[in-house]
């Protein structure tokens, strides 16, 4: 129950950055559904395409549609307001990233993957929605470059198996979430980054 509740709000977050993202490159309507969707939708499609997992999550359940078309909607209506934000984009992302990487992990437990692997569905599922919007949209994806970004997901998936030794499930989902917010919002208020190799 826990997990298809985290889906759907990772699931709301991310659509809700795509429409951002859409707006600021000033597309059309359907230019904007489309990156919403495919931002929203595009790591855990992958994540469940490699792992066998087909047809695809969202190609069962509407409610993932519609939560995409409920963010459309609300992205479009508030965009004004969302613009006077200057973080609103970074906090949508941040909280996409954060609940997509969780889903991912728990989707792995579920399968019987190994922790590592779990780890790297999580990473996957939570940045590759993300790539695809930023080609769709002319840029370079943020996984790509210096941001502490998928670095985040990998310390929230190890540390949800760490508390689980201590935690319930749910908790220990709390306090990964918690921790990968954390850390992306400290790397990008403080410009912390990875190194480059010249």
């Amino acid at each position: 129950m826990i997990l298809s509740i985290i889906d759907l709000v990772g699931t709301f977050f991310f659509a809700i950055s795509g429409v951002l993202v859409a707006l600021n490159k000033r597309l059309d309507p359907f230019g904007i559904l489309i990156i919403a969707f495919v931002t929203a939708i595009g790591g855990g499609t992958l994540r469940d395409v490699i792992i066998g997992r087909t047809p695809v999550g969202w190609m069962y359940d509407l409610k993932y549609i519609y939560v995409i078309f409920l963010a459309v909607l609300i992205g479009v209506i508030f965009r004004k307001k969302l613009d006077t934000l200057r973080t609103s984009f970074l906090l949508f992302d941040t909280m996409g990233l954060s609940v997509f990487t969780m889903t991912g992990v728990g989707i792995g437990i579920h399968t019987g993957l190994h922790p590592m692997i779990c780890i790297a569905l999580g990473t996957m599922s939570a940045c590759f929605g993300g790539v695809i919007r930023d080609i769709l949209c002319n840029e370079i994806p943020v996984i790509f470059r210096k941001e502490i970004y998928a670095t985040a997901c990998i310390l929230g998936g190890c540390i949800y198996f760490a508390s689980m030794q201590v935690f319930t499930d749910e908790v220990s989902y709390i306090i990964s979430i918690g921790v990968i917010v954390t850390v992306r919002l400290l790397a990008v208020r403080y410009k912390l980054k990875l190194p480059t190799f010249s």
